[in-house]
């Protein structure tokens, strides 16, 4: 696992580059995140910090749930994010991501050994054993939520209606003096 970490650290500044030089990350764009298998986890975590870092509605779904879907909402500029495992349905999946940029959408996508052909901003993963590429899927989108927290002009460290820790199930905003809701 460890040896899996390690492969990453060379990256990131290639990865951060990639992101700040991309036209994938736009202010006002629907964005959907696909994944199958253990990417799945980062795939409703790239919804979680598209929420709250940057403050923009994304949704996630797995792949195949979307396949047999929501699609037909599928339009020009639409930014959708793929995470494409190096074993299971790989294949399909790049042709889920070759059909959406042929409806127009713009597609990320996320996984060991992919051509920069394949998508409109492309992460290849190092080369890891599969069952450990969870530990960095998310690392990209990472980056990219805090660079479309700038795009947006919000600030991706703070919470604008809730504290960090919700104490109570009673409404959304809490008071500013004392906390409660």
């Amino acid at each position: 696992m460890f040896e899996s970490l390690s492969t990453v650290q060379p990256v990131l500044n290639a990865w951060s580059q990639r992101v700040t030089e991309s036209h994938w990350l736009q202010r006002d764009m629907s964005t959907y995140f696909l994944a199958r298998g253990t990417s799945l986890a980062s795939c409703h975590e790239a919804r979680l910090l598209w929420e709250e870092a940057a403050k923009a509605p994304a949704t996630a779904l797995t792949t195949g749930g979307f396949r047999h879907g929501p699609q037909e909402m599928i339009a020009e500029g639409m930014r959708f994010g793929l995470w494409i495992d190096n074993e299971r349905l790989r294949g399909q999946d790049l042709a889920v991501a070759a059909d959406l940029r042929k409806l127009g959408a713009k597609v990320m996508l996320i996984g060991q050994d992919l051509p920069d052909s394949v998508g409109d901003l492309v992460f290849s993963l190092p080369k890891i054993p599969g069952v450990w590429q969870f530990l960095i899927d998310i690392m990209p989108v990472q980056l990219a939520a805090e660079r479309l927290s700038h795009i947006r002009g919000v600030d991706c460290d703070s919470f604008r209606i809730c504290s960090y820790i919700v104490e109570s199930e009673y409404g959304l905003i809490a008071d500013p003096k004392t906390g409660a809701p």
